[in-house]
């Protein structure tokens, strides 16, 4: 699936509903949206606030604005991404959901996510290239990124 075609299965989504599609071979639950949340921890999608100002608000810095893609379900289990966007940057990005449950599975993403959360950062988009040997959660976590990015450009995160 390319990255356009992830666009297109993020922008089908409404607020107001969840949709669920087949993209691919991957059933994709339309809910990113924006979260606010005190903590780092995920609340329930559907609400549009950005963090509270930080110490460096008073300066001029942008708040940062929290959002959490939609579930992307892989063959090998679902894939959420959550990221954190200032200043029109993506600063933080972190799946919240992926595969696990075997130790294979688990050794294969506890070497893949990491790397998949350091390209999001580095290449500030989408086009993140697949880890060898993590395809499906690769290809999860791009569609799941691209509905947190969709999701962040309409809450104004810029």
């Amino acid at each position: 699936m390319t990255v356009a075609s992830a666009a297109v299965v993020a922008v089908a989504f409404r607020a107001s509903m969840q949709t669920h599609l087949t993209v691919g071979g991957a059933a994709v639950v339309s809910s990113a949206s924006p979260v606010a949340r005190p903590s780092p921890r995920p609340s329930s999608p559907g609400h549009r606030t950005p963090r509270p100002p930080t110490a460096g608000a008073g300066t001029g810095q942008a708040s940062a604005v929290v959002v959490t893609g939609g579930v992307v379900d892989t063959q090998y289990g679902p894939v959420q991404v959550e990221i954190t966007v200032r200043g029109g940057r993506i600063t933080r990005s972190h799946a919240v959901q992926h595969p696990s449950g075997d130790g294979r599975t688990d050794q294969i993403n506890s070497f893949a996510v990491p790397q998949l959360d350091h390209e999001t950062v580095t290449v500030q988009s989408a086009r993140i290239d697949t880890v060898s040997g993590a395809t499906f959660t690769s290809e999860g976590y791009r569609q799941s990124l691209q509905s947190a990015l969709d999701a962040a450009h309409q809450a104004g995160a810029r």
